[in-house]
């Protein structure tokens, strides 16, 4: 009777270290997500103040700055959760800013401009930090799925409502192409 009893506390202890694990990893997940969301939201305030210095010596590259100014208001409208879609929004709007960089080059005034230097600079910053958050975030998604697909968590993961998260990435080869700027 003891053993049996012993057996069902020593399980019993086991599906709550399982379940805490669960919770433990959907919590990273969450909070690595919310990592990119504030990086993601610092750089869509960074484009305005860069895109009206633009506007001053590349008038006529009117399309570039629609482009940028369109994907920019497209990635803030994607709700939070939605991680498949936000991705592809921003490695769009990532590619665009690619060619408003290299629109730059054109202009030596532009390139010179001390605001425009600036703001580069602070983009640039903020793209690294996006990456660092995307590496952290895929990472947290990772254990949570590897926990949420594995016996004998899955057992509980599967009662308890825990599901996979989507990774943070660029699945279109071709928004992962340089941009091509032609003059």
């Amino acid at each position: 009777m003891y053993i049996l009893l012993g057996i069902i506390v020593v399980v019993g202890l086991y599906l709550v270290f399982l379940y805490n694990s669960l919770v433990k990893s959907r919590q990273m997940a969450e909070e690595a997500w919310s990592g990119i969301d504030v990086q993601l939201k610092r750089r869509a305030d960074l484009i305005p103040n860069l895109i009206e210095t633009v506007k001053g010596y590349a008038a006529h590259e009117k399309s570039t700055l629609e482009e940028v100014i369109s994907l920019r208001n497209q990635a803030q409208s994607i709700p939070s959760g939605d991680v498949a879609a936000r991705a592809q929004t921003e490695g769009l709007l990532s590619q665009a800013l690619g060619k408003l960089f290299a629109l730059a080059e054109a202009y030596p005034d532009l390139k010179a401009n001390q605001n425009f230097s600036e703001l580069q600079a602070s983009l640039e910053t903020i793209e690294s930090e996006i990456q660092m958050s995307r590496r952290y975030y895929n990472g947290a998604a990772r254990d949570l799925n590897v926990k949420v697909e594995s016996f004998p968590s899955n057992l509980v993961a599967g009662q308890f409502g825990f599901s996979k998260r989507e990774y943070f990435e660029i699945t279109d080869e071709a928004d992962r192409a340089v941009p091509a700027v032609k003059f």
